[in-house]
């Protein structure tokens, strides 16, 4: 058996092939399903397994799937495959190197909420994966896996691509589903929610790539194998993108509550040129900053442990920063992408990256004195809470976190103007 549950491909070569697939076991846990599960009984099973969102905020996912209504249909789900955080890269991964446990998870998740029809969406880059994917999706209906009446029930199932057009913002499930509509990619006012109203204005399940590949090894080896993983309340194994001032960046799948120093020190390799670690991102850009002590270093990578540390796991894209690196200049990169990523629906968010950006650009290049600091800091604060979606939330957290927790690295660059003046 594979040492990997969801970077299977690493070590079953030529997986991303389907008869390779098969004689792994691949469409077994979806026969199985299908022929010998309820629709409620499979809502349970995933339940009863723990599994929680992989694409950010951990929302357990049968919980999710047990919203859909049973009197209103059709059904619809979508596989959230707009993998656009920087920092994050592993849905690419499964995608390309082990495709069919994805779509085999995404078929098995629309059987569960009975939905006929199912969309992948593909942020626009990843348009060589998409026709990959249609390729591979023709391969299922040619064999008898996907289509009318599977595996001789009364069943039937189509999966749809759609590629978006590059824009950060539709990894928001309403804005993705605007998109997929043709509508402009911004973010629905909820409630109602997509459970209630989504595409098409029918409920609707909407997973992200890690977590439907999740599923035909859970239903294979029932729910209580998954918790064996991970810890009580984070059950299951999770994939690690690390990236930054390490040594060997990569994805890394590992059981949930592992500790950072783990990942970083023993896997990664640790830091280039023996430098120190100064701090963490574990969201990618979109996460507060983590002080990298010894305490950090230490905290489970769970999705309560990271909370204690003044962050959250999310999508876990594991970013990491040595001191060479100046707060202020990092905090002006993540600035600038959710200002140039926001979609402008509502003032907050769209004034707020501006005089966010406008700020700290005085403040990398000299030209700002200690009330800027703070001029930063109050207007990111009042982003807070206030936002139509989680972007103009995000857009906050380095700023706040970095001026909380780094504040020295910005009067640095305040006293460097002083010394000029």
């Amino acid at each position: 058996m594979s040492q990997y549950l969801l970077l299977r491909h690493r070590d079953t070569p030529g997986l991303e092939k389907l008869d390779v697939y098969r004689k792994n076991g691949g469409f077994e846990a979806l026969r199985k399903a299908v022929t010998g599960i309820t629709p409620a009984d499979l809502i349970q099973l995933v339940k009863d397994s723990g599994l929680r969102g992989r694409g950010g905020a951990g929302f357990p996912t049968g919980l999710k799937w047990s919203f859909c209504p049973t009197n209103i249909w059709p059904h619809y789900v979508v596989a959230n495959a707009d993998e656009s955080e920087p920092g994050t890269f592993k849905d690419r991964e499964i995608m390309e190197g082990n495709p069919f446990q994805f779509l085999e998870g995404l078929m098995i998740a629309s059987y569960a909420v009975q939905a006929n029809h199912a969309y992948i969406y593909l942020r626009g880059e990843f348009w060589r994966i998409a026709r990959a994917l249609d390729e591979k999706i023709a391969e299922l209906e040619q064999a008898g896996l996907l289509g009318d009446k599977l595996f001789g029930t009364d069943y039937s199932l189509r999966l749809h691509t759609h590629l978006g057009a590059g824009a950060y913002i539709c990894g928001e499930e309403s804005a993705l589903l605007e998109s997929i509509e043709g509508k402009l990619g911004q973010p629905r006012l909820r409630p109602p929610f997509p459970a209630v109203v989504g595409l098409f204005a029918k409920p609707t399940v909407i997973n992200n790539v890690e977590t439907l590949t999740n599923l035909p090894p859970i239903v294979e080896h029932g729910s209580a194998w998954h918790r064996e993983f991970g810890t009580e309340k984070s059950p299951g194994v999770k994939i690690f993108s690390l990236s930054g001032c390490i040594n060997r960046p990569g994805n890394y799948e590992l059981p949930l509550g592992t500790p950072y120093r783990e990942l970083i020190f023993k896997l990664g390799g640790g830091i280039p040129g023996g430098r120190q670690i100064k701090a963490i991102m574990s969201a990618g850009a979109s996460s507060a900053l983590i002080k990298a002590d010894d305490r950090a270093l230490d905290t489970p990578m769970d999705y309560e442990s990271v909370p204690t540390l003044g962050a959250q796991l999310g999508s876990a894209s594991i970013i990491v920063i040595d001191d060479s690196v100046n707060i202020a200049w990092l905090t002006r990169k993540t600035v600038h992408f959710f200002e140039h990523e926001s979609c402008g629906k509502c003032t907050p968010c769209r004034e707020g990256t501006y005089w966010m950006g406008h700020i700290v650009d005085r403040i990398v290049a000299s030209q700002a004195d200690e009330n800027d600091v703070d001029l930063l800091y109050a207007v990111a604060r009042q982003m807070q809470n206030r936002c139509l979606c989680a972007l103009g939330e995000f857009s906050t957290e380095a700023v706040v976190s970095g001026i909380d927790k780094f504040r020295p690295d910005y009067l640095e660059l305040v006293q460097t103007m002083k010394e000029a003046a």
